[in-house]
């Protein structure tokens, strides 16, 4: 009997999805690892400059002896309103905190408005009431803006621009910055995570919990203040909206090739906040905070930071978490409250993508 010979063709392929590299998806504006691979294929090659090689929350300019915080922000998030806030309050904050992170005052912003076609007029009046009420809140004028329409179906409601302009203060006298975070440094948080990005989740998923979780959105420049009026050491401020405290921390550790070691049980997290986080299956390390920020210190000021933190409202729950390393480099490991250890990656998007 002659041989039998059976040819099979087997199509190997890698089981885990392939993100498209020609298209922009979803996950690319979620602050993690594709959002970053936007930035250094696309914007840095174009744009790339000393300052936005700093990759801060803004930037810090001299200008005529004085030195200026400028920055910009878009927020896209749905729904408009959300327990504790709305897009209104949520655009003057953010921005009012990113310029908070440079060290500076905030003084003035820009709003840009893009709105779709149909949208309810009391809608709009409310947002607009929301963001002047925060930045009189704030200590800042809303100072020029713009508006458009689009048509009916093209925008969701409300899109909102703004940038910022604030004034470092005369008492900052060191760089505070990712470049700036140094072996050593303790790391520590303002307050308890993930009610931002939960909030959210509650409305858009029609959940309700037995407790509401309203969203931190607030001001951070009281406490940032207060830090710098104590005399406090500050290499770094990063506020931990878009990926969270694990994204945030990723970011640093990647561009000083640091490791950052953390302690479960110290970090804050509200038991409604976890039992929704395990019942979603969300990590609350991940999940974007409005009202939140981490500060770089050297490890002997720690506690006195912790100290004047707790004084203000808005960052009374602050704690130290963690704490800089030399390796291994460009990693964020977590002690488990059992003792195990694990490694805090960055996600390729974002687990709630339009937070913010």
């Amino acid at each position: 009997m002659a041989d039998v010979k059976v040819m099979t063709e087997f199509n190997l392929s890698c089981p885990v999805p392939r993100v498209a590299d020609d298209r922009i998806v979803l996950a690319h504006g979620g602050g993690g690892r594709l959002t970053h691979q936007l930035i250094e294929k696309i914007f840095m090659p174009a744009f790339g400059n000393p300052m936005l090689e700093q990759r801060h929350d803004g930037s810090v300019l001299t200008v005529n002896g004085s030195r200026l915080a400028f920055t910009t922000d878009s927020f896209v998030v749905h729904p408009l309103i959300f327990p504790g806030g709305n897009i209104g309050d949520l655009a003057i904050y953010g921005t009012v905190n990113d310029l908070a992170m440079c060290g500076a005052r905030p003084l003035y912003l820009s709003a840009g408005f893009i709105l779709e076609e149909g949208l309810p007029m009391d809608t709009l009046r409310t947002v607009v009431a929301s963001m002047q009420e925060s930045a009189a809140k704030a200590g800042v004028q809303l100072v020029t803006g713009d508006t458009k329409v689009v048509d009916k179906g093209k925008g969701d409601g409300i899109f909102v621009n703004t940038s910022g302009i604030g004034l470092v203060e005369a008492n900052v006298k060191q760089t505070i910055s990712p470049a700036s975070v140094q072996v050593g440094d303790a790391v520590i948080v303002s307050g308890d995570l993930g009610r931002h990005g939960i909030a959210i989740l509650s409305v858009r998923e029609g959940l309700e919990f037995e407790s509401p979780i309203l969203s931190d959105t607030a001001s951070v420049w009281p406490a940032v203040e207060a830090l710098l009026n104590a005399g406090i050491e500050i290499h770094c401020l990063r506020d931990l909206t878009r990926g969270g405290l694990a994204t945030t921390l990723n970011e640093i550790a990647s561009d000083r090739n640091i490791a950052i070691k953390l302690e479960e049980s110290l970090i804050p997290v509200q038991e409604t906040v976890q039992s929704a986080c395990e019942i979603l299956g969300l990590d609350p390390l991940y999940v974007a905070n409005e009202g939140r920020f981490a500060v770089f210190v050297p490890a002997a000021q720690a506690d006195a930071a912790v100290a004047v933190m707790r004084k203000v409202p808005v960052s009374q729950e602050s704690v130290c978490i963690g704490r800089v390393e030399e390796s291994p480099g460009r990693t964020v490991v977590l002690q488990s409250r059992i003792g195990g250890n694990r490694v805090v990656d960055m996600l390729s998007g974002e687990q709630l993508p339009r937070i913010c």
